[in-house]
């Protein structure tokens, strides 16, 4: 006999066995992986249940960076899993948290390398796509390592690209050309992609002029979906405003741009570029987020009175000029976005007025 046919029937149990469908599907949502397991054996019924797809729509699949009893079959379990029940997969998150080795880049590499073949083959439902912080330029990503996973991701990325709504690849930090020809295989034998939502914050590494790459452009005009886009500013251009003007106008509803200290951000961009972009895409908001970028002769070259802002953050954690002055920005440039402000502050009024509080803080550092 099966294992299957020496559960027990639903009659030999108690009340719990009768429980609607929509009951034991909300309860065992809720459960860890082991605990389904063991739910799964208590009667056929529950048995059958736990093959429901909408139990596993959802996976985030963590990789710990040190080894631990904890997280010592973290990567076999992982593999389990896509190969059972990865043709429910719609939403997928994988974190790969502080690798310090070699050792353990190339078993994430390998494991990554079986569990994204065995998705490609077995799902065609997945929407969602998250793997953040690879950090692939640091030095514990051998040269063979890196470009073994950076294959297989591409493979991956070929075959659903047709399905994927949102893909995040924050803080990969590779190169112009290894950036590209992942982004590329998400039009694979087609001239466009149905990405809607793309974050490649940092997605290239820090001190790279993306904005003067033709293969950037070039990659970046495949995309004719696009309604929010995350990137850093040494990505944008005249011509990358133009393409998403072009291709992607009528969805355009966020542009969220991360400017860092350390990446180059001296390009001219025209106001006459955002402006039009502005204008064809009329819904269009830009969030602006500047790391340690603080002086208002570096902000004025970048927040033109042309783009459509809808928030402004200055995050620093140090600044040693002493010659640095918050006034020329609080008196000069932000009031160049008065009435965007105003028509956001017109239409949150209620809720500005009574839920929020607007501060400055300033930390003096001896």
């Amino acid at each position: 006999m099966d294992e299957e046919s020496q559960l027990p029937q639903p009659q030999d149990q108690s009340c719990w066995a009768a429980l609607p469908d929509v009951c034991l599907h909300r309860v065992f949502w809720w459960l860890g992986d082991r605990d389904r397991s063991r739910a799964a054996l208590v009667c056929r019924k529950w048995n059958q249940m736990m093959y429901s797809a909408d139990l596993w729509r959802y996976r985030t699949i963590t990789f710990s960076g040190r080894p631990s009893r904890v997280h010592a079959s973290e990567f076999e379990s992982a593999f389990w899993y896509v190969k059972k029940f990865g043709r429910y997969l719609e939403h997928l998150e994988i974190k790969f948290l502080n690798p310090y080795n070699a050792v353990l880049t190339k078993k994430f590499q390998v494991t990554m390398r079986g569990l994204l073949s065995s998705l490609g083959k077995s799902n065609n439902r997945l929407k969602y796509l998250s793997i953040q912080h690879l950090e692939l330029d640091r030095l514990v990503w051998r040269n063979s390592i890196r470009s073994s996973f950076i294959k297989s991701l591409s493979f991956f990325l070929k075959k659903m690209g047709k399905h994927l709504d949102y893909l995040n690849l924050k803080g990969a930090r590779l190169t112009v050309e290894q950036g590209c020809h992942v982004l590329n295989s998400l039009s694979y034998l087609r001239n466009e992609t149905v990405v809607s939502e793309l974050n490649i914050e940092d997605f290239f590494s820090h001190h790279l002029a993306v904005y003067s790459s033709p293969q950037f452009n070039k990659t970046m005009a495949t995309f004719r979906n696009l309604e929010s886009l995350t990137l850093n500013y040494n990505c944008i251009s005249d011509e990358l405003l133009e393409n998403l003007c072009e291709n992607n106008a009528s969805n355009l509803w966020t542009i969220n741009i991360k400017c860092h200290i350390h990446d180059p951000h001296g390009q001219v961009i025209w106001g006459m570029s955002w402006a039009k972009l502005a204008r064809h895409a009329t819904n269009l908001k830009v969030n602006f987020f500047f790391e340690r970028i603080m002086k208002y002769e570096r902000l004025a070259r970048i927040l033109l009175q042309e783009i459509p802002v809808r928030s402004i953050s200055l995050r620093s954690c140090y600044f040693s000029d002493p010659d640095w002055s918050m006034r020329p920005t609080l008196l000069d440039l932000l009031p160049t976005f008065r009435h965007t402000l105003q028509e956001i502050y017109r239409k949150y009024r209620k809720l500005i007025d009574s839920e929020l509080n607007y501060f400055v803080i300033a930390y003096p550092m001896m």
